[in-house]
């Protein structure tokens, strides 16, 4: 494991756990109360399974198993990327009595709206990942998101370098618009590419957002930007989903593997990808680190023990539609490459028998991944 890795892990660790279900997931209750008296209930409401498969497939069996070691009562459901959906499951959540609610918005409107209504419930309430702009949660918890976007950044100068790219035209696939997740991660490669575009060492190409991280918009936006500047030498993708659709079209193109790729979530695809040479890197935002960190403000909270959740909560995010800064758990993203691989099977959020399957066993052998 990375020393990265290990520095976090260190504080938070746990066991990992099979996924539970497709939309919603219910404990049974608490053995016990909490610390000042109340029983701990924990909502949390995921955003959808079509954008990222991560939030599924990781984020999901890690909140549970959180959970479940210190024996809470929680209830996962996914809004599947329906705002009316979200709004029903809040209600459902706080008329079956959770006092605490994690959520990831689909968007600042929305998401602000359940936060207020869990608020006027005197429920607690914490954004997780993504950062619900006016929403006031009262704690964030998620990794160092401009860090991640550094990292995209930092990652395709070398695949371009790497490739020996002679002033490559970089094209640019953000995510969502409303998503200040992608906002941040824009900051965040921005600062890496930008001076590159400013000296002549790139060439800025196409730049679109991608709504609601679309992985079939993303395939059709960047379809028409290489029709545009067939010349494209190198694609920021801002996460693994993307990065497919995009590898897909590079493919049809005869360019794929040709043209540096980057991504997001280290996904079993975009993991895949990176053993193959499709996708140059990616980003590993371990959910068996971000989950129990969650778990843990939400139980500190859910149980009235603010004290211990303020003095965990040593980060912050600035909110910029509200002025203030935003409480936060922030973790360490790691970039991963072909030569790295093998920390995210050693971290458990993915497992050998994942990606090696029969059409990349002989990419992993050559990986060194045994």
């Amino acid at each position: 494991m990375s020393k990265k890795l290990v520095g976090v892990a260190a504080t938070i660790t746990m066991a990992s756990l099979a996924m539970a279900g497709c939309s919603s997931d219910k404990s049974k209750p608490a053995a016990g109360d909490g610390a000042k008296g109340k029983t701990p209930f924990v909502g949390v409401i995921l955003p959808d399974s079509k954008s990222s498969v991560r939030w599924e497939t990781q984020d999901r069996p890690a909140l549970a198993a959180a959970f479940k070691a210190k024996n809470v009562k929680y209830d996962i459901q996914n809004a599947q990327g329906d705002t009316t959906q979200f709004q029903t499951i809040t209600n459902q959540m706080i008329a079956a009595g959770v006092n605490v609610l994690v959520i990831v918005d689909l968007d600042s409107g929305s998401g602000t709206a359940v936060l207020n209504k869990a608020k006027a419930a005197g429920i607690k309430t914490i954004d997780y990942d993504r950062l619900t702009l006016g929403g006031g949660a009262n704690y964030y918890v998620s990794f160092d998101n401009v860090g991640v976007g550094k990292l995209q950044g930092e990652g395709l100068v070398k695949c371009l370098a790497d490739a020996k790219a002679v002033k490559p035209v970089v094209a640019e696939v953000n995510g969502g618009p409303t998503d200040n997740n992608a906002t941040l991660f824009a900051k965040g490669y921005n600062s890496v590419l930008d001076p590159k575009y400013a000296d002549g060492t790139f060439v800025k190409g196409p730049n679109q957002s991608t709504d609601k991280w679309d992985n079939a918009i993303a395939g059709t936006n960047f379809e028409q930007m290489l029709i545009t500047a067939p010349n494209i030498g190198g694609v920021l993708v801002a996460n693994d989903g993307m990065a497919q659709s995009v590898i897909a079209i590079l493919k049809k193109n005869h360019l794929n593997g040709k043209v540096p790729v980057t991504g997001q979530d280290a996904s079993i695809q975009g993991l895949q990808s990176v053993l193959t040479g499709d996708q140059c890197m990616t980003v590993f935002k371990d959910s068996n680190l971000e989950a129990p960190a969650a778990a843990r403000l939400a139980i500190d909270l859910a149980t009235g023990n603010d004290a211990d959740a303020k003095s965990f909560a040593t980060g912050s995010v600035p909110d910029p539609t509200l002025g203030k800064d935003v409480p936060s758990v922030l973790l360490t993203p790691v970039a991963i490459t072909k030569a790295n691989i093998s920390d995210v099977i050693t971290a458990k959020a993915v497992t050998k028998a994942d990606i090696c399957t029969a059409d990349f066993a002989a990419a992993c052998a050559a990986a060194g991944i045994n």
